[in-house]
């Protein structure tokens, strides 16, 4: 089933992805990895709602398109994150933008 959310109910635990941009592509050879609390290696990572294997390593090489969401035991799950396999993508940095900010562009095919 889906990922549990934390005993509190926040969501703490994050998803990192390198390259980083946004919107991920899976022809960008995505590598995610999951922070948050709790036990390293400890981390349990679901693809479309589905666990995938048991717990194990913070990182995570995609080879399916598809929404991941990984899972600390401290810090519960991951916003998710969506993996396409669109021809054509206009890309951001994966990181907090603000108003004013100057920012570059990927327009990828």
């Amino acid at each position: 089933g889906w990922c549990p959310l934390s005993p509190t109910g926040a969501q703490t635990t994050q998803l990192l992805v390198e390259p980083p941009w946004t919107p991920a592509v899976l022809w960008d050879r995505v590598t995610l990895t999951c922070q948050g609390l709790g036990t390293p290696g400890a981390t349990t990572w679901y693809k479309d709602g589905q666990r995938r294997g048991q717990q194990g390593c913070d990182h995570l090489i995609v080879t399916e398109r598809g929404t991941y969401t990984c899972d600390r035991p401290s810090t519960g799950c991951s916003p998710p994150l969506t993996i396409s396999n669109d021809d054509l993508v206009l890309q951001v940095p994966a990181q907090l933008l603000l108003k004013g900010d100057t920012v570059t562009l990927h327009c990828r095919d």
